[in-house]
Protein backbone atom coordinates (compact mmCIF):
# COMPACT_ATOMS: atom_id res chain seq x y z
CA UNK A 1 0.00 0.00 0.00
CA UNK A 2 1.51 3.86 -0.84
CA UNK A 3 1.17 6.20 1.76
CA UNK A 4 1.34 10.13 1.14
CA UNK A 5 3.29 12.26 3.24
CA UNK A 6 2.35 15.43 3.03
CA UNK A 7 3.87 19.16 4.54
CA UNK A 8 1.84 18.71 8.28
CA UNK A 9 -0.36 22.44 9.04
CA UNK A 10 2.15 24.59 9.89
CA UNK A 11 1.76 26.92 12.89
CA UNK A 12 -0.81 29.65 12.15
CA UNK A 13 1.99 32.57 12.58
CA UNK A 14 4.04 30.21 9.50
CA UNK A 15 3.09 30.80 6.05
CA UNK A 16 5.19 28.70 4.47
CA UNK A 17 8.33 26.36 5.17
CA UNK A 18 11.65 25.48 3.31
CA UNK A 19 12.58 21.67 2.93
CA UNK A 20 15.93 21.91 4.45
CA UNK A 21 17.19 18.23 3.83
CA UNK A 22 15.94 14.85 3.26
CA UNK A 23 16.67 12.26 5.87
CA UNK A 24 15.75 9.39 3.34
CA UNK A 25 16.21 8.96 0.08
CA UNK A 26 14.33 6.23 -2.40
CA UNK A 27 14.99 2.59 -1.48
CA UNK A 28 15.75 3.21 1.71
CA UNK A 29 13.89 1.75 4.85
CA UNK A 30 11.80 3.51 7.50
CA UNK A 31 10.74 3.05 10.19
CA UNK A 32 7.64 4.78 11.47
CA UNK A 33 7.66 7.23 13.70
CA UNK A 34 11.40 8.19 12.13
CA UNK A 35 12.03 11.60 10.40
CA UNK A 36 11.89 11.51 6.95
CA UNK A 37 12.66 15.50 6.40
CA UNK A 38 13.24 18.61 8.17
CA UNK A 39 10.81 21.66 6.99
CA UNK A 40 13.01 25.39 8.26
CA UNK A 41 10.54 28.44 9.36
CA UNK A 42 11.57 31.67 10.25
CA UNK A 43 11.38 30.69 14.17
CA UNK A 44 12.01 27.02 14.47
CA UNK A 45 12.66 23.59 12.06
CA UNK A 46 10.02 21.30 12.12
CA UNK A 47 10.02 17.48 11.72
CA UNK A 48 8.23 15.22 9.01
CA UNK A 49 7.71 12.10 10.55
CA UNK A 50 6.87 8.76 8.54
CA UNK A 51 3.06 7.61 9.74
CA UNK A 52 4.14 4.33 8.79
CA UNK A 53 7.02 1.81 8.62
CA UNK A 54 8.22 0.92 4.94
CA UNK A 55 10.57 1.45 2.03
CA UNK A 56 10.56 5.33 0.43
CA UNK A 57 8.99 4.83 -2.82
CA UNK A 58 9.26 8.43 -4.19
CA UNK A 59 10.41 12.01 -2.98
CA UNK A 60 8.25 15.22 -5.21
CA UNK A 61 9.85 17.87 -3.47
CA UNK A 62 14.06 18.14 -3.66
CA UNK A 63 15.39 19.89 -0.93
CA UNK A 64 16.14 23.87 -1.10
CA UNK A 65 12.23 24.22 -2.00
CA UNK A 66 9.56 26.49 -0.34
CA UNK A 67 6.31 24.81 0.49
CA UNK A 68 3.24 24.92 2.25
CA UNK A 69 0.91 22.87 4.74
CA UNK A 70 -0.74 20.40 2.99
CA UNK A 71 1.87 19.87 0.01
CA UNK A 72 3.02 16.14 -1.36
CA UNK A 73 6.69 15.88 -0.09
CA UNK A 74 6.71 11.88 -1.12
CA UNK A 75 5.33 8.43 -1.47
CA UNK A 76 5.85 5.52 1.12
CA UNK A 77 5.37 2.23 0.03
CA UNK A 78 3.93 0.64 3.56
CA UNK A 79 5.33 -2.61 5.32
CA UNK A 80 3.01 -5.39 5.11
CA UNK A 81 0.05 -4.90 7.74
CA UNK A 82 1.27 -1.39 8.46
CA UNK A 83 -1.40 1.59 7.86
CA UNK A 84 -1.42 5.25 8.22
CA UNK A 85 -3.02 5.12 11.57
CA UNK A 86 -0.32 2.65 13.42
CA UNK A 87 -2.60 -0.40 13.48
CA UNK A 88 0.78 -3.02 13.74
CA UNK A 89 3.01 -2.27 15.30
CA UNK A 90 6.22 -0.63 13.73
CA UNK A 91 9.80 -1.88 14.58
CA UNK A 92 11.47 0.27 16.97
CA UNK A 93 13.00 3.78 15.78
CA UNK A 94 16.55 3.45 13.90
CA UNK A 95 19.49 4.56 16.04
CA UNK A 96 22.20 5.53 13.85
CA UNK A 97 26.01 6.31 15.11
CA UNK A 98 28.89 6.86 12.94
CA UNK A 99 30.27 4.38 10.97
CA UNK A 100 26.31 2.67 10.73
CA UNK A 101 24.18 2.40 7.45
CA UNK A 102 21.35 4.17 7.91
CA UNK A 103 19.23 1.07 7.84
CA UNK A 104 20.81 -0.35 10.64
CA UNK A 105 18.67 -1.59 13.56
CA UNK A 106 19.64 -0.49 17.08
CA UNK A 107 20.71 -2.37 19.30
CA UNK A 108 17.80 -2.02 22.20
CA UNK A 109 14.70 -0.53 21.50
CA UNK A 110 15.49 1.61 24.48
CA UNK A 111 18.43 3.18 22.52
CA UNK A 112 19.60 6.57 24.27
CA UNK A 113 17.55 10.12 22.51
CA UNK A 114 19.96 12.44 20.47
CA UNK A 115 19.14 15.33 19.69
CA UNK A 116 20.78 17.69 16.79
CA UNK A 117 23.93 18.87 18.66
CA UNK A 118 24.24 15.51 20.06
CA UNK A 119 23.99 13.49 17.22
CA UNK A 120 26.41 16.05 15.16
CA UNK A 121 29.22 15.33 17.57
CA UNK A 122 28.83 11.69 17.93
CA UNK A 123 29.22 11.55 13.98
CA UNK A 124 32.48 13.74 14.30
CA UNK A 125 33.62 11.93 16.87
CA UNK A 126 33.05 8.57 15.67
CA UNK A 127 31.61 7.19 18.58
CA UNK A 128 29.72 4.28 18.78
CA UNK A 129 26.27 2.77 20.32
CA UNK A 130 28.52 1.81 23.30
CA UNK A 131 29.81 5.17 23.84
CA UNK A 132 26.86 6.95 23.21
CA UNK A 133 24.71 4.26 25.69
CA UNK A 134 27.06 5.06 28.46
CA UNK A 135 26.68 8.66 27.77
CA UNK A 136 23.10 8.66 28.10
CA UNK A 137 21.35 10.06 31.39
CA UNK A 138 17.40 9.81 31.86
CA UNK A 139 17.19 8.59 27.95
CA UNK A 140 18.47 11.34 26.44
CA UNK A 141 22.29 12.52 25.56
CA UNK A 142 23.57 15.87 25.58
CA UNK A 143 26.31 17.19 23.78
CA UNK A 144 28.67 17.89 27.35
CA UNK A 145 28.31 14.00 27.81
CA UNK A 146 29.02 12.71 24.25
CA UNK A 147 32.35 14.81 24.24
CA UNK A 148 33.24 13.89 28.53
CA UNK A 149 32.38 10.06 27.29
CA UNK A 150 34.85 10.40 24.62
CA UNK A 151 37.61 11.61 26.41
CA UNK A 152 37.41 8.44 28.81
CA UNK A 153 36.42 6.16 25.67
CA UNK A 154 39.22 3.35 25.09
CA UNK A 155 41.30 4.29 22.32
CA UNK A 156 42.20 7.41 20.01
CA UNK A 157 39.24 9.15 19.10
CA UNK A 158 39.10 10.33 15.32
CA UNK A 159 40.30 13.56 14.26
CA UNK A 160 36.86 16.31 13.84
CA UNK A 161 35.96 16.81 10.53
CA UNK A 162 33.24 19.12 9.24
CA UNK A 163 30.34 17.13 7.87
CA UNK A 164 28.74 17.84 4.62
CA UNK A 165 26.43 21.01 4.65
CA UNK A 166 24.04 18.65 2.26
CA UNK A 167 24.02 15.47 4.92
CA UNK A 168 23.10 16.47 8.28
CA UNK A 169 22.93 14.14 11.06
CA UNK A 170 19.88 12.07 11.69
CA UNK A 171 17.63 13.35 14.78
CA UNK A 172 15.52 11.08 16.95
CA UNK A 173 11.91 10.80 16.46
CA UNK A 174 10.20 13.11 18.35
CA UNK A 175 6.36 12.13 16.93
CA UNK A 176 3.79 9.85 17.12
CA UNK A 177 1.06 8.11 15.53
CA UNK A 178 -0.68 11.12 13.80
CA UNK A 179 2.50 13.41 12.39
CA UNK A 180 2.36 16.89 14.25
CA UNK A 181 4.55 19.67 14.12
CA UNK A 182 7.60 19.79 16.23
CA UNK A 183 9.99 22.68 16.58
CA UNK A 184 13.27 21.55 16.79
CA UNK A 185 17.01 24.04 15.88
CA UNK A 186 18.52 22.65 12.70
CA UNK A 187 22.03 22.40 12.69
CA UNK A 188 23.86 25.31 11.98
CA UNK A 189 25.40 25.40 8.75
CA UNK A 190 28.67 23.31 8.16
CA UNK A 191 31.61 25.47 7.42
CA UNK A 192 32.99 24.62 3.74
CA UNK A 193 37.25 23.95 3.97
CA UNK A 194 39.52 26.64 4.03
CA UNK A 195 41.32 27.88 1.18
CA UNK A 196 44.91 27.18 0.73
CA UNK A 197 46.91 29.86 1.86
CA UNK A 198 47.22 33.20 -0.30
CA UNK A 199 44.49 31.81 -2.53
CA UNK A 200 42.21 34.42 -1.68
CA UNK A 201 38.87 32.41 -1.96
CA UNK A 202 35.66 33.47 -1.38
CA UNK A 203 32.66 31.53 -0.12
CA UNK A 204 28.70 32.12 -0.29
CA UNK A 205 26.32 30.21 1.91
CA UNK A 206 22.72 31.25 2.34
CA UNK A 207 21.44 32.54 5.57
CA UNK A 208 18.72 29.85 7.21
CA UNK A 209 15.56 30.99 7.78
CA UNK A 210 16.05 31.69 11.28
CA UNK A 211 18.74 33.91 10.13
CA UNK A 212 16.47 36.14 7.79
CA UNK A 213 14.47 36.70 9.98
CA UNK A 214 17.26 37.53 12.82
CA UNK A 215 18.15 40.09 10.37
CA UNK A 216 14.82 41.43 8.82
CA UNK A 217 13.03 42.06 12.62
CA UNK A 218 16.28 43.80 13.84
CA UNK A 219 16.48 46.00 10.72
CA UNK A 220 12.58 46.77 11.35
CA UNK A 221 13.48 47.33 14.90
CA UNK A 222 15.97 50.39 13.87
CA UNK A 223 13.69 51.79 11.02
CA UNK A 224 10.58 51.81 13.03
CA UNK A 225 11.87 52.75 16.51
CA UNK A 226 13.35 55.94 17.93
CA UNK A 227 16.13 53.61 19.56
CA UNK A 228 18.24 55.19 22.44
CA UNK A 229 20.31 53.89 25.05
CA UNK A 230 20.90 55.01 28.98
CA UNK A 231 23.37 53.48 31.33
CA UNK A 232 24.38 53.13 34.51
CA UNK A 233 26.30 50.91 36.91
CA UNK A 234 25.48 48.52 39.55
CA UNK A 235 27.85 47.30 42.71
CA UNK A 236 27.09 43.27 43.19
CA UNK A 237 28.84 43.24 46.16
CA UNK A 238 25.29 42.34 48.18
CA UNK A 239 24.25 40.22 45.30
CA UNK A 240 27.88 37.96 45.27
CA UNK A 241 27.49 38.00 49.28
CA UNK A 242 23.95 36.08 48.87
CA UNK A 243 25.10 33.63 46.68
CA UNK A 244 27.84 32.88 48.61
CA UNK A 245 25.77 32.47 51.55
CA UNK A 246 23.04 30.26 50.28
CA UNK A 247 23.79 29.07 46.92
CA UNK A 248 24.42 25.14 48.18
CA UNK A 249 21.72 25.23 50.20
CA UNK A 250 19.56 26.78 47.20
CA UNK A 251 20.60 23.97 45.25
CA UNK A 252 20.26 21.38 47.57
CA UNK A 253 16.35 22.46 48.38
CA UNK A 254 15.27 23.49 44.87
CA UNK A 255 17.16 21.09 42.69
CA UNK A 256 18.55 24.27 40.45
CA UNK A 257 21.88 26.60 40.83
CA UNK A 258 21.48 30.29 42.10
CA UNK A 259 22.28 32.30 39.48
CA UNK A 260 22.91 36.08 38.73
CA UNK A 261 19.77 36.04 36.26
CA UNK A 262 16.87 35.42 38.68
CA UNK A 263 18.23 38.56 40.25
CA UNK A 264 17.69 40.68 37.29
CA UNK A 265 14.59 39.31 36.14
CA UNK A 266 13.18 40.21 39.86
CA UNK A 267 15.12 43.98 39.80
CA UNK A 268 13.21 44.17 36.47
CA UNK A 269 10.33 43.34 37.11
CA UNK A 270 10.17 46.26 40.02
CA UNK A 271 11.20 49.05 37.83
CA UNK A 272 8.21 47.54 35.20
CA UNK A 273 6.16 48.16 38.21
CA UNK A 274 6.44 51.58 38.90
CA UNK A 275 7.22 52.36 35.26
CA UNK A 276 4.66 50.81 33.05
CA UNK A 277 5.32 52.51 29.49
CA UNK A 278 8.55 50.17 29.72
CA UNK A 279 6.23 47.29 29.39
CA UNK A 280 4.19 49.09 27.17
CA UNK A 281 4.28 48.03 23.17
CA UNK A 282 3.24 50.97 19.97
CA UNK A 283 0.10 49.81 18.27
CA UNK A 284 -0.68 52.25 15.38
CA UNK A 285 -1.34 55.12 16.97
CA UNK A 286 -2.25 53.51 20.59
CA UNK A 287 -0.02 52.72 23.46
CA UNK A 288 -0.64 49.10 24.53
CA UNK A 289 -0.22 48.78 28.43
CA UNK A 290 0.36 45.03 29.31
CA UNK A 291 -0.47 44.28 33.17
CA UNK A 292 1.42 41.45 33.13
CA UNK A 293 4.98 40.34 33.03
CA UNK A 294 6.40 38.20 30.04
CA UNK A 295 10.07 38.30 30.43
CA UNK A 296 11.84 37.39 27.55
CA UNK A 297 15.78 35.98 28.26
CA UNK A 298 17.91 36.04 25.17
CA UNK A 299 19.32 32.45 24.96
CA UNK A 300 22.62 31.77 22.29
CA UNK A 301 22.43 28.72 19.80
CA UNK A 302 24.29 27.37 17.23
CA UNK A 303 21.92 29.49 14.53
CA UNK A 304 21.52 31.98 15.98
CA UNK A 305 19.83 34.05 19.28
CA UNK A 306 16.61 33.01 20.54
CA UNK A 307 14.67 34.81 23.03
CA UNK A 308 12.25 31.71 24.88
CA UNK A 309 9.87 34.06 27.46
CA UNK A 310 9.18 33.56 31.17
CA UNK A 311 5.26 34.24 31.29
CA UNK A 312 4.14 35.78 34.22
CA UNK A 313 7.51 35.80 35.76
CA UNK A 314 6.42 38.42 38.64
CA UNK A 315 4.44 34.76 40.50
CA UNK A 316 7.34 32.94 39.92
CA UNK A 317 10.49 32.77 42.85
CA UNK A 318 13.73 32.59 42.28
CA UNK A 319 13.56 29.04 41.90
CA UNK A 320 11.08 29.14 39.57
CA UNK A 321 13.27 31.64 37.13
CA UNK A 322 16.28 29.96 37.87
CA UNK A 323 14.82 26.41 36.40
CA UNK A 324 12.82 27.99 33.70
CA UNK A 325 15.41 29.94 32.51
CA UNK A 326 17.58 26.90 32.20
CA UNK A 327 14.86 24.23 31.05
CA UNK A 328 14.87 27.15 27.83
CA UNK A 329 18.28 27.28 27.53
CA UNK A 330 18.63 23.67 27.23
CA UNK A 331 15.57 22.73 25.13
CA UNK A 332 16.94 26.12 22.61
CA UNK A 333 20.49 24.53 22.39
CA UNK A 334 19.07 20.81 21.85
CA UNK A 335 16.98 22.23 19.35
CA UNK A 336 13.68 20.74 21.11
CA UNK A 337 11.64 24.21 21.92
CA UNK A 338 8.47 24.89 20.67
CA UNK A 339 7.27 27.69 19.13
CA UNK A 340 4.83 29.13 21.85
CA UNK A 341 8.37 29.65 24.26
CA UNK A 342 9.36 32.09 21.80
CA UNK A 343 5.78 34.25 21.08
CA UNK A 344 5.41 36.93 22.60
CA UNK A 345 6.86 38.46 25.60
CA UNK A 346 6.81 42.32 26.83
CA UNK A 347 10.17 43.07 28.03
CA UNK A 348 13.62 41.71 27.13
CA UNK A 349 16.63 40.66 29.12
CA UNK A 350 20.53 39.99 27.63
CA UNK A 351 23.43 39.13 28.98
CA UNK A 352 26.66 39.91 26.69
CA UNK A 353 28.82 39.72 29.64
CA UNK A 354 29.24 35.97 29.23
CA UNK A 355 30.77 36.55 26.49
CA UNK A 356 33.07 39.35 27.54
CA UNK A 357 31.42 41.81 26.75
CA UNK A 358 31.92 45.34 28.68
CA UNK A 359 29.73 47.71 27.60
CA UNK A 360 27.18 47.83 24.33
CA UNK A 361 23.90 49.04 23.51
CA UNK A 362 21.43 45.91 22.79
CA UNK A 363 18.66 46.15 19.86
CA UNK A 364 15.14 46.07 21.79
CA UNK A 365 13.05 43.18 19.98
CA UNK A 366 10.11 44.64 18.36
CA UNK A 367 7.54 45.38 18.98
CA UNK A 368 8.13 45.31 22.73
CA UNK A 369 9.75 48.83 23.75
CA UNK A 370 12.64 48.07 25.81
CA UNK A 371 15.56 45.57 26.67
CA UNK A 372 18.33 45.76 29.22
CA UNK A 373 21.55 44.66 29.03
CA UNK A 374 23.49 43.16 31.46
CA UNK A 375 27.48 42.90 31.18
CA UNK A 376 30.67 41.38 31.76
CA UNK A 377 31.38 41.66 36.27
CA UNK A 378 35.00 43.33 36.66
CA UNK A 379 36.42 44.71 40.20
CA UNK A 380 37.12 48.02 39.61
CA UNK A 381 37.98 50.85 41.70
CA UNK A 382 34.97 53.17 43.42
CA UNK A 383 34.71 55.51 46.01
CA UNK A 384 32.54 54.02 49.13
CA UNK A 385 32.46 56.54 52.43
CA UNK A 386 35.30 58.72 50.83
CA UNK A 387 37.07 55.58 50.78
CA UNK A 388 38.64 54.01 47.19
CA UNK A 389 37.80 50.37 47.33
CA UNK A 390 37.63 47.41 45.05
CA UNK A 391 34.13 46.31 43.85
CA UNK A 392 32.80 43.58 41.43
CA UNK A 393 30.73 45.99 39.15
CA UNK A 394 28.49 45.86 35.70
CA UNK A 395 27.26 47.96 33.51
CA UNK A 396 23.96 48.35 32.65
CA UNK A 397 22.49 49.41 29.29
CA UNK A 398 18.58 49.81 28.67
CA UNK A 399 17.76 50.38 24.94
CA UNK A 400 14.13 51.73 24.52
CA UNK A 401 11.59 53.03 22.00
CA UNK A 402 11.80 56.82 22.48
CA UNK A 403 8.30 56.92 20.83
CA UNK A 404 6.74 56.47 23.92
CA UNK A 405 9.07 56.14 26.88
CA UNK A 406 10.77 60.22 27.80
CA UNK A 407 14.41 59.90 29.09
CA UNK A 408 13.38 60.56 32.48
CA UNK A 409 11.28 57.47 32.68
CA UNK A 410 13.68 55.26 30.91
CA UNK A 411 16.60 56.63 33.90
CA UNK A 412 14.77 56.57 36.94
CA UNK A 413 13.99 52.88 35.94
CA UNK A 414 17.53 52.09 35.07
CA UNK A 415 17.77 53.68 38.60
CA UNK A 416 15.56 50.97 40.12
CA UNK A 417 16.82 48.14 38.93
CA UNK A 418 20.24 48.97 40.05
CA UNK A 419 18.99 49.95 43.66
CA UNK A 420 16.98 46.81 44.03
CA UNK A 421 20.40 45.01 42.60
CA UNK A 422 22.83 46.75 45.28
CA UNK A 423 19.80 46.47 48.22
CA UNK A 424 18.63 43.04 47.58
CA UNK A 425 15.90 43.27 50.40
CA UNK A 426 13.82 46.02 48.15
CA UNK A 427 12.86 43.00 46.22
CA UNK A 428 11.54 41.38 49.46
CA UNK A 429 10.32 44.01 50.58
CA UNK A 430 8.75 45.77 47.67
CA UNK A 431 10.27 49.26 48.72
Amino acid sequence: MSVEIRVPQLPESVADATLVAWRKQPGETVSRDENLADLETDKVVLEVPSPVAGIVQEIRVQAGTTVKSGELLAVISAASGATAAGVAAAPPPVAVVAGASAATPAASSAAPKLGPAAQRVADELGLGDTVIAAAARGGRVSKSDLVAAAKVAPGPAPAIAPAPAATAAPVAPLLKAVPQPTAKVSPAPAAAPAAPRGARAERRVPMTRLRQRIAERLVQAQSTQALLTTFNEVDLTHINELRGRYKDGFEKRHGVKLGFMSFFVKAAIEGLKKYPLVNASVSGTDIVYHDYFDIGVAVSTERGLMVPVLRDADALDFAGIERGIASYAQRAREGTIALEDLAGGTFSITNGGVFGSLLSTPIVNAPQSAILGMHKTMQRAVVVDGQVVARPMMYLALSYDHRIIDGKEAVQFLVTVKDCLEDPGRMLLGV
